[in-house]
């Protein structure tokens, strides 16, 4: 029995509408994600990607009505509906890097919306709704989903927050003796502030949730966990330059990490960059979003599944650190991001051990930033 099978066999006993939910909530979804696509491209906007994308949007809306009146199999609507969903989603990504928004202003409001970011997200949630279609998830057993998503999503930002406040406690003798730091001893302050503030999230969530240390998923190094640090090193840095070379065939620009400027401005950070994406952003990192939100997942979605949902996560609290260019840069930029996060997580499926995520992620971290230089 697969993973997904396990995950969801008997959770919803009891559910009035154990099979109408999914399908009703995605024809709805889906039907706004064609909605959104038609618009600009009957406005005129010369883009065949966005005629495709609306295509399959319809189809995805066909699959979850006929699969509403119970005139398909699930194990046949819910694939090719996730997969329709995902074509939308790849298609409308494509179309907002090549800066086509879409945009429509509100009716009585001064405010416009991009309507192909709604279709990218919109599209992104009937994949998932596809994959539960597949599943057999019941309405019941889509709100706990949702739920638990949510909660870890907030699990993140407050992990943005409990930085934050790290790096105000440890400034705090600075501020208050007039001390002037040096760039390297402020970027110092900066890390220790990361780990800290992501350690004390992660600390309290553990207790939140009663987990004792027995949770975190740490062991004495092996020959097999080095096979899998090598391993994931050659996948990581291989899918990069994949995608990366494949963005630009297709023309596809992405936005630079906050960081990088500040390493061309200033070389001498690197003493303290690089160590300390080894030994504090890697760590610290998958701590939270691998050993605490990923696993926290388990129960309730598949493993691959939360691999899924967990670099979500990951990704929507990056928006920030690539927020230096475009909204098609930044939105290029973490897609990749998402498909490297998709990486770590499997390798943490796949040995159960924090410290092979931890050692790729911060070396492939610490590789990438010696690279801005050369």
């Amino acid at each position: 029995m697969s993973d997904t099978a396990q995950a969801v066999e008997g959770e919803d006993d009891g559910d009035p509408l154990p099979s109408a939910v999914v399908p009703t909530v995605g024809t709805v979804l889906a039907a706004l994600t064609a909605a959104a696509l038609a618009i600009p491209a009957r406005a005129g906007t010369d883009e065949l990607a966005l005629w495709i994308a609306a295509a399959g949007a319809l189809l995805t809306t066909g699959l979850f009505l006929t699969r509403r009146h119970e005139l398909i199999e699930r194990r046949i609507a819910g694939p090719v509906a996730a997969g329709s969903s995902l074509l939308v989603v790849v298609l409308s990504g494509y179309a907002i890097t090549q800066g086509v928004y879409g945009s429509v202003v509100v009716p009585g409001l001064e405010w416009s919306i991009s309507l192909l970011f709604l279709a990218f997200f919109v599209g992104a949630g009937t994949v998932g709704l596809g994959v539960a279609e597949f599943a057999g998830v019941s309405g019941r057993g889509l709100y706990r989903r949702l739920a638990l998503s949510l909660e870890l999503v907030v699990l993140g930002v407050i992990g943005l927050f409990g930085i934050s406040i790290a790096q105000l406690f440890l400034s705090l003798p600075v501020v208050l003796t007039g001390a002037e730091l040096s760039a390297l001893q402020g970027r110092l302050i900066e890390y220790l502030s990361f780990g800290l503030g992501l350690g004390a999230v992660a600390a309290g969530y553990l207790a939140f949730r009663d987990h004792d240390l027995s949770f975190i998923d740490l062991e004495t190094p092996t020959r097999w966990t080095v096979s899998w640090i090598v391993l994931g090193l050659g996948l990581i840095f291989g899918v990069n330059l994949a995608i990366s070379s494949l963005m630009s065939a297709a023309g596809i620009e992405g936005s630079s990490h906050s960081l990088t400027q500040d390493v061309i401005d200033q070389p001498e950070l690197l003493f303290v960059i690089v160590p300390a994406m080894v030994f504090i952003v890697g760590p610290f990192e998958e701590l939270l979003y691998r050993n605490i939100i990923q696993k926290s997942l388990y129960g309730t979605f598949s493993q691959y599944g939360a691999v899924v949902v967990a670099s979500v996560v990951f990704t929507l609290v990056h928006i920030a650190a690539y927020a230096t260019a475009g909204a098609g840069q930044i939105l290029a930029s973490l897609s990749l991001l998402f498909v490297l996060s998709m990486i770590l997580g499997v390798l943490y499926v796949r040995t159960a051990n924090l410290l092979v995520p931890a050692l790729v992620h911060g070396l492939y971290n610490a590789v990438v930033v010696l690279m801005i230089l050369v």
